[in-house]
């Protein structure tokens, strides 16, 4: 059992673990995941109106991306010395700030300036949600049932992301895809005082050295990746960045080997089940998440679906996913962690293989619904299970530290992957032969390909990696 810091604050004891809790911690991680799709429905209204160039049209999810993935270690660590519910609250705070000025932007600058904003609050927030959460709930069932809604959000925020972008952009305007998150960030945020308990602030001072090349080199990577996206893996600048951001790295981990009091504890990767976790938090979202954009593509070029239509498509997938998750708890009750993660990922392969299969002629039921369901399954028999691994005897004062490399091997494997499966589209598409549709299809397929290769490593490493078997 987790032992738990003396706690001053306003929530009390009967607070813990409460439904409130939750619904406080996982209405921010909501707005989160929902923010990394929810515009990308309405980038080509937003073209219109904004007079964006093909080139900043991609720095609109690009400027959210390279600042939350560039920072969320560091906002890990922000939570642990200040206080990770004020860190929490501060994140909300500046994420709801952002949004209503994104969504009043008057030009193309403002924008891009509120998404990056936006970027930064949600580092801040993001970490300390899991955090949080490992403080809030005993570890075993508590926890487990807490893991099993939080694991549901990326997929569940991604998903409505989808549908609501395409409903506010269809009924009212693209700027409504912004300007929602303010209602939910004003009440998430002046709700986390009363029904969030803080644990104690850990004494001591910020890792500047580890600060500094750990954000950097997150950031620069990602950089670099999205460069290398939009302008080709042979492109003399992303080349330049992608190396900087490994030597970068390689300092970071040099600078944590002798740090005091380090950004990321290494060890954290003395444990076997950890390691594997980690390792999967990156492989699956990196295989999973591009789907979003593959598929929104299909469905608008190939099966000429409106927006709104586009974001009803992906519901089977969303659906099938809460409901797994949910089930998780009592499923590792009765079955070996290493065999669920072990079928989870294979489901997400055999849902990859059949996305391969994809033609310009084909239909929703015939070619979608059973790769969707397949892919919401393997996902929900994932997340919740991998994140359990992670935190499973992680002490509070560590807990921060844990959940923000979760979240950033998450983050950015969802941002890796995308860049690489896009930029693979995109040079496929554009050498394929036939109609337009049926170029487009061929990218699409070439992508997925990728895709279901990342996933098979995935089963690899819960079979050769993961030896634990205790849930």
């Amino acid at each position: 059992m987790t032992t738990l810091a003396p706690v001053s604050n306003t929530a009390t004891a009967s607070d813990r673990g409460s439904g409130a809790t939750l619904a406080v911690l996982l209405g921010a991680y909501m707005l989160i995941a929902l923010d990394a799709t929810v515009v990308s429905v309405a980038l080509p209204a937003l073209q219109r109106q904004m007079h964006f160039s093909a080139t900043a049209l991609s720095w609109v999810p690009n400027a959210y991306a390279l600042t939350f993935g560039g920072l969320l270690l560091l906002g890990s660590r922000v939570g642990d010395v200040l206080g990770r519910r004020r860190a929490f609250s501060a994140g909300v705070a500046l994420f709801t700030i952002a949004s209503l000025l994104g969504g009043l932007a008057p030009n193309a600058g403002l924008l891009l300036a509120a998404r990056a904003v936006q970027g930064v609050g949600a580092a801040l927030s993001t970490p300390n949600v899991l955090a949080l959460i490992a403080v809030n709930f005993d570890e075993g069932p508590a926890r487990n049932r807490a893991l099993s809604f939080y694991s549901a959000g990326a997929g569940l925020g991604g998903s409505l992301g989808m549908l609501l972008g395409g409903a506010l952009t269809s009924w009212l305007s693209w700027r409504w895809a912004l300007l929602i998150n303010v209602p939910v960030g004003v009440v998430v945020a002046l709700a986390a005082p009363r029904v969030i308990r803080e644990p104690e602030r850990q004494p001591g001072r910020f890792d500047v050295a580890g600060a500094i090349t750990g954000t950097l080199g997150s950031t620069v990577l990602v950089y670099g990746v999205l460069r290398a996206s939009d302008r080709g893996w042979t492109d003399a600048l992303a080349l330049a960045t992608l190396t900087a951001a490994a030597l970068l790295l390689i300092s970071f981990l040099a600078v944590e080997l002798k740090a005091r009091q380090p950004l990321l504890p290494l060890e954290f990767l003395r444990d076997r089940g950890r390691i594997g976790a980690y390792l999967n938090m990156f492989l699956i979202p990196a295989g999973m998440f591009p789907t979003f954009f593959l598929l929104t593509l299909y469905f608008q070029e190939v099966l000429g679906y409106s927006a709104l239509r586009t974001g009803l498509g992906f519901l089977p997938m969303t659906l099938v996913l809460f409901t797994t998750v949910r089930l998780m708890p009592r499923v590792l009750a009765r079955v070996n962690l290493r065999a669920v993660l072990v079928t989870g990922a294979a489901l997400v392969v055999l849902g990859g293989v059949w996305l391969t299969r994809l033609s310009e002629h084909g239909g929703y039921p015939a070619q979608l619904l059973g790769p969707l369901v397949l892919i919401g399954l393997g996902g929900g028999m994932s997340f919740m299970p991998m994140s359990a691994l992670v935190l499973r005897g992680v002490t509070p004062a560590r807990s921060g530290a844990a959940a923000g490399l979760l979240q950033t091997l998450q983050w950015t494997g969802g941002t890796v992957g995308t860049a690489v499966l896009v930029s693979l589209f995109s040079n496929t598409s554009r050498h394929g032969t036939g109609s337009a549709a049926h170029r487009l299809v061929q990218g699409i397929d070439a992508a997925f390909v990728l895709g279901t290769a990342v996933a098979a490593a995935a089963v690899l490493v819960a079979t050769l990696v993961i030896r634990d078997r205790k849930a």
